[in-house]
């Protein structure tokens, strides 16, 4: 009952924050046998410490447009477990963002971190400011603001921010000119997402894409079935669907279909060419709100205002987009479609009850996000490691040791599912190989 105990426990207390009561709830409940395994957990309050931050930082962030009005955003830093290592995650900044989104992002960020094998520990951060359709100078100042009240609690061995929704390479740029400001040296370790001229990692943008490609590669391998001539569906038109994009042409297979918020396009004969995936960069980089552009230039099927979940001319579903963007709904209509492979990208793109139906389905392997979307921060990761030893790999060195890593994420999901008998179960044997690196290092540091 300890497991129920405290997700009751944890329900009356964040009532208010669905997200991060469904990240939760979905690795205690698939960790449950390892932790019905060690009784010692109990006795430690184990599950309540990993569900509470360790520090959960929120200011104010007062920025001036360029008619000298004053603004004020909320920004966020949570810094959620650093048993494993620094505080490392990224900085989202779109108007939706609250406590609940950054509390269940750093949850999830923490196992994620964990399944990379990397000496680096979960944290997150954002605002609720809007960076579409300001100025360059407005989102300068308002970076220079966000820095001024962050810079205090971070650094290369505290806690290691990156990018995510709305901050870019422009946008760590003006942070890292602002920290650098503030501090007086430079600690180039502090940031990744960094640009090349000043300690970026060469396929930073496209390592996320490109981790899920290698993820969903492995997966198909332990099927007898390989990637090419797949079609594939992939939400979003983001850095990550640009980098499957790219990484699945260059292996042979294609994406057919790919979304945005004001619909999804149909290109049968797939984002293959180097004009088309071009074309997509120059599109999320001006216009990320709508992907009608593409359809229009290459004469491809566009529908307005819906969702592509359940179309049957595809092989792989990869959602990489937002989080609860699959519902029950759309599961049902996924497993009508007869897609054999549901492969997570973004941070908890299927609700929790889609999910555990897509799971129960004969037919259908399930990968979850917090491994298949590791790649991401393992290559800033790396990034962190060329810092420190003033070093710049090159784009096939990088490239080598993210595909390595995703194929030991993937052996180590599959190893810790069957050790507990649960078979080719990806979703539980991702939380259980997370979950357990984190307790045995927090139970060794300690009661704290």
């Amino acid at each position: 009952m300890y497991i129920e105990n405290t997700i009751n426990e944890l329900k009356l207390k964040y009532e208010n924050e669905p997200e991060f009561l469904q990240a939760v709830e979905e690795v205690f409940e698939s960790a449950r046998p390892l932790i019905e395994a060690h009784p010692e957990y109990e006795k430690a309050d184990l599950l309540m410490r990993m569900a509470e931050p360790e520090r959960m930082i929120r200011f104010r962030v007062v920025w001036t447009d360029d008619e000298g009005k004053v603004h004020t955003n909320v920004g966020y830093r949570c810094q959620f477990n650093g048993a494993i290592g620094p505080y490392k995650g990224g900085l989202r900044f779109q108007k939706n963002v609250n406590e609940s989104i950054i509390k269940f992002l750093g949850f999830e960020q923490t196992y994620k971190n964990a399944l990379t094998g990397l000496p680096i520990g979960g944290g997150k951060g954002g605002s609720d400011f809007d960076p579409s359709g300001k100025s360059d100078s407005e989102i300068l100042r308002f970076c220079q603001s966000y820095m001024t009240a962050l810079y205090r609690y971070i650094g290369a061995d505290t806690d290691v921010p990156a990018g995510d929704m709305g901050v870019g390479k422009r946008e760590i740029g003006y942070l890292f000119g602002q920290y650098r400001r503030l501090k007086g040296n430079f600690e180039n370790g502090v940031l990744t997402g960094k640009g090349l001229s000043y300690g970026g990692s060469l396929i930073r943008p496209e390592a996320t894409g490109y981790g899920a490609i290698y993820y969903l590669c492995e997966v198909l391998k332990h099927q007898n079935d390989t990637i090419g001539g797949k079609r594939i569906g992939v939400s979003g038109y983001g850095n990550v669907a640009w980098g499957i994009m790219k990484k699945a042409a260059e292996l042979g297979a294609k994406v057919t279909y790919f979304s945005g918020p004001d619909g999804y396009v149909h290109d049968e004969n797939g984002v293959i060419t180097e004009e088309k995936i071009a074309f997509i960069e120059e599109m999320r980089k001006n216009d990320p709100m709508h992907c009608e552009p593409y359809a229009k230039k290459f004469g491809c099927e566009f529908v307005k205002g819906e969702k592509f979940w359940g179309v049957k001319d595809v092989d792989i579903l990869m959602p990489a987009a937002v989080q609860n963007d699959v519902d029950l709904e759309h599961a049902k209509k996924i497993k009508e479609s007869g897609v054999k492979y549901y492969i997570e990208v973004a941070n908890m793109p299927t609700v929790y009850e889609a999910l555990e139906y897509l799971r129960k389905q004969e037919g259908i392997i399930v990968a979850p996000s917090k491994a298949v979307n590791a790649g991401g921060v393992g290559v800033s990761a790396l990034e962190m490691s060329q810092n420190a030893m003033r070093l710049h790999w090159t784009k096939e060195e990088v490239d080598e040791h993210l595909k390595k890593m995703m194929v030991n994420i993937h052996r180590e999901s599959m190893e810790a599912a069957k050790e507990y008998g649960l078979g080719y179960d990806l979703v539980a044997g991702a939380n259980i190989a997370g979950f357990k690196r984190v307790a045995e290092a927090m139970i060794e540091q300690g009661i704290f």
